[in-house]
């Protein structure tokens, strides 16, 4: 990056120049004040914990040229603008910064409560089955190529943002899927640049709390946000929700569904496939486009995901087939992912991590009629009890089996984690197992499985790592599985 004028970085953000010169030379935005660097412009960010606003004064010490801030500042030296919100206008600096890489990608943003992660992997799949390189940006990091990023949100920082949409350019990417959360859209991680398409999966309460939204309302309003800043706005007319997230959209529209008939991309015959090693969906497709699709990821929801994934897919240059082998093959780390064993039974790592997703993948597992269903899972510790209760009793009252162990047991001893999660067993008549360590746990589930049981390790999905006691160690639920399997001379 080549210096650049704060002033031209500044272009379409309202402001004022409290102190300095505008015209000054920046060569980078920085909203860590542990990352200032001299000739940097720094920009006070306010957190749900921490006002950077403070650290304005040591950012200009280090050697900032300027600062952005939303109120006045005592500084000795230095440039200060003033903007009504900084975030906003980080986003658009941001966005200048890297030269507007979102304009030289075709780009795609997903909204919804649950199916983002699902419905980016499937959307990256098809596209690149029609050799269009895809990179995602979403909850399981930031994908280029066979390369993942670790992120700590759904949707970065704006900056981050603009930094790998950047490098997706760079590195020959055609097009760009974002997991657009709400959270997101609220602190304005996507301002500054117009999605071609947006997509709406669906909507449910969620995320409601401190720092997070204040009510159901306004969960709404920050996903209907999308639809303020895409070109051609792909939604799920089925979701009762959908008229309300549309409320203000300036976007044009298409629509999908299966049980409404005003859906122009319209789903119908929805069935179940199963045979070990494979759990899927079987849909047929009418209106827009005409297909038979079988997805490889279990649920009927799936294929309201692959629904959505085909309503992005049909404006790219990629044949039908493309669609059809992209959803028959795609994969989504961590989400209801199956692991090769050998066996007639099928193993799956999943992320479900709360009642609700636990909920969700046991009902949807049992609709397949295995002979048993095995839940294995823990809780994190320094976390709500309540969450433990629950999971208990949702995997005792579903589950044929439950074998009770370890997660992020952080600070907690993980025997009272465990005690926990048994209270709420006892509410029901479900049967259980407790193992501690959780790689022993997977060993038992493995050595125990029977035929035609579908084994569920609930709780790491796509994380690779267990925290303990303060000590983040790796701990892949692939590879344990693998060790496990040449351990007992079973591996294929």
């Amino acid at each position: 990056m080549f210096p650049q004028k704060l002033k031209d970085l500044l272009e379409g953000v309202g402001y004022k120049c409290l102190q300095g010169d505008d015209q000054v030379l920046v060569n980078d935005v920085v909203y860590d004040s542990r990352r200032v660097r001299p000739g940097c412009v720094f920009v006070c960010l306010i957190g749900s914990a921490v006002d950077s606003h403070q650290y304005a004064a040591q950012a200009v010490e280090a050697g900032a040229a300027a600062v952005v801030a939303s109120r006045q500042l005592e500084l000795a030296k230095g440039t200060l603008v003033l903007v009504e919100d900084t975030r906003k206008a980080m986003a658009y600096m941001s966005a200048a910064l890297f030269g507007h890489p979102a304009a030289k990608l075709k780009t795609v943003g997903i909204t919804g409560t649950k199916g983002k992660t699902t419905t980016a992997c499937m959307i990256k799949t098809i596209l690149e089955k029609g050799g269009i390189k895809t990179g995602v940006i979403g909850t399981l990091g930031v994908i280029i190529g066979d390369t993942t990023y670790p992120t700590n949100n759904t949707t970065p920082e704006s900056y981050d943002v603009q930094k790998y949409l950047n490098q997706m350019v760079e590195e020959g990417c055609q097009c760009a899927v974002m997991e657009a959360s709400s959270l997101g859209l609220k602190w304005h991680r996507t301002d500054g640049l117009v999605f071609d398409y947006g997509v709406f999966t669906n909507f449910s309460p969620d995320h409601i709390g401190e720092n997070e939204h204040s009510c159901l309302e306004e969960y709404a309003a920050c996903k209907g946000l999308l639809f303020q800043s895409c070109k051609l706005g792909l939604v799920n007319i089925d979701d009762p929700a959908c008229e309300t997230i549309l409320k203000d959209h300036t976007c044009e529209l298409e629509t999908f569904g299966f049980s409404n008939p005003q859906a122009q991309l319209k789903g119908s015959n929805e069935g179940l496939i199963y045979r070990p090693g494979y759990l899927g969906a079987h849909f047929d497709v009418s209106g827009a486009m005409k297909l038979s699709v079988d997805v490889d990821i279990p649920g009927k929801f799936s294929a309201y995901n692959a629904i959505a994934a085909i309503a992005v897919c049909r404006h790219f240059p990629v044949s039908e087939q493309n669609i059809l082998d992209g959803l028959n093959e795609v994969k989504v780390k961590g989400r209801v992912e199956p692991v090769k064993v050998p066996g007639n039974y099928t193993l799956l790592i999943d992320y479900a991590h709360n009642a609700v997703s636990m909920e969700n993948i046991l009902t949807t597992l049992r609709e397949y009629q295995p002979h048993r269903l095995v839940c294995m899972f823990g809780a994190g510790g320094n976390r709500a009890k309540s969450r433990r209760y629950e999971m208990g009793e949702v995997s005792g009252r579903l589950a044929d089996l439950t074998v009770i162990t370890e997660d992020n047991s952080r600070f907690e001893n993980v025997m009272d984690i465990i005690q926990d999660i048994q209270t709420g067993m006892a509410k029901t008549q479900g049967k259980s197992i407790v193992i501690p360590n959780r790689r022993d746990a997977i060993r038992y589930c493995i050595e125990n499985a029977q035929e035609h049981d579908i084994v569920v390790l609930a709780g790491k999905g796509h994380e690779d790592y267990q925290e303990i006691k303060g000590v983040k160690r790796h701990f892949d639920e692939r590879e344990i599985v693998a060790d496990i399997l040449k351990e007992l001379g079973m591996e294929e």
